[in-house]
């Protein structure tokens, strides 16, 4: 019998800010200095709070299997949150304890679609969302956005996509952009969705990561989304692989029965570390101000390199640059900025496959020193 790869294998792109990655790495490998404006990844450690309730679980030696939705007191503890931040009394029997918010989308689409479902979404927008949609044998539709719409979704726009559409992801503030959703756009969207019998996605992995106004979340105008969210952003757990999803009551149980067979449970220790990771507001604010002065370092500083046409983001940490009148392909242009001027950023057609040959990414979640740096070396890049 001849071996093969499967279909959904092949047809799966990869994840091009990873590659871009290994290439910074393997440049700091052999000795040279690279500022990372690629990855979307705090440079702060995880809250002194969180490592110390890890620690003390590791003494008491509490890292067994547990319940497949999550530990009792984190879903109680996320189901808080809602209260405190948005003012959204939530069942906590509604939460679910994710492996990352990567392990949310997987559940959701798996829960919500049955193959060959038509799910649309924004693009320029986050790259697995379409791709693991693809390797379910879901059909990814992509939103044309424009910089006039904040690159978000808008009701015309989501009647345009056609009949027969299952569902609709929203991310607020958005990756790439960092551009985010008014309450009224919210609840016009959520409207929509439920008029056309679509399921409405939030990923709000980047709430917390606001500059101007809160994000707004889809639980505040609807109970019939699926919310997404995650520790790994502003609570900066990115490698504890940590995150969580509220839905709807009527798909509690068939997630549950996915991740008991699926996943069996999230890490154990991860969910004492993230209990913890709610108590440490002063710490985390600590960040948000960090991150609005490198946002406004490289909103003044990326045009005197020619970067003059960049998206002001009110969330997240990214900034989107049109590249158009520099290049009209992004990965080799950001394959020759990192080679040349030792800085590393992600091509636009990482986010959107048609347009993003002349965009592309900065992250700004590294320390302001190395933003600086950036600033410095881009000015200086003889291109």
């Amino acid at each position: 019998m001849t071996k093969g790869i499967s279909q959904r294998a092949q047809i799966v792109p990869p994840f091009i800010v990873m590659d871009v990655v290994r290439a910074a790495n393997e440049m700091e490998a052999r000795g040279e200095r690279v500022i990372h404006c690629e990855v979307g990844q705090p440079s702060t450690p995880a809250p002194k709070g969180a490592l110390e309730a890890a620690h003390a679980a590791l003494v008491r030696d509490r890292i067994g299997y547990v319940e497949a939705l999550g530990i009792p007191p984190l879903r109680e503890r996320i189901a808080r949150h809602y209260a405190e931040w948005y003012g959204v009394t939530l069942d906590p029997q509604r939460v679910i304890v994710t492996t990352g918010s990567s392990a949310g989308f997987l559940m959701a689409f798996l829960a919500a679609f049955d193959a060959g479902a038509r799910v649309a979404m924004a693009a320029p927008g986050y790259p697995p969302y379409r791709n693991i949609l693809a390797a379910l044998g879901l059909v990814p539709v992509d939103i044309v956005t424009t910089e006039a719409e904040r690159y978000q979704p808008t009701v015309p726009e989501l009647s345009a996509a056609g009949d027969g559409l299952a569902g609709l992801i929203v991310a607020s503030p958005s990756n790439p952009t960092g551009t985010m959703v008014s309450r009224a756009e919210m609840a016009a969207l959520a409207a929509a969705c439920r008029e056309r019998g679509v399921r409405l996605i939030s990923d709000e992995i980047y709430h917390g990561l606001t500059f101007e106004d809160r994000g707004v979340s889809a639980l505040e105008v609807t109970d019939d989304a699926i919310v997404i969210n995650s520790f790994s952003k502003y609570f900066s757990m990115t490698g504890w692989r940590i995150g969580w999803m509220v839905v709807p009551p009527d798909l509690v149980r068939p997630i549950e029965r996915l991740t008991q067979n699926l996943l069996i449970s999230t890490p154990t220790l991860s969910q004492f570390a993230a209990l913890a990771a709610f108590d440490c507001t002063e710490e985390l604010e600590a960040h948000i101000r960090r991150y609005r002065a490198n946002r406004d370092l490289l909103l003044a500083g990326l045009p005197k390199a020619g970067f003059d046409h960049l998206t002001r983001p009110t969330g997240a940490f990214y900034l989107y640059a049109d590249v158009a009148h520099l290049t009209n392909d992004s990965i080799a242009f950001c394959q020759r900025m990192l080679r040349e001027a030792g800085v590393a950023a992600t091509p636009g057609v990482d986010f959107d496959p048609q347009r993003g040959h002349g965009t592309l990414r900065f992250s700004f979640a590294g320390s302001t020193e190395d933003m600086e740096e950036a600033v410095r070396r881009l000015v200086n890049w003889k291109r």
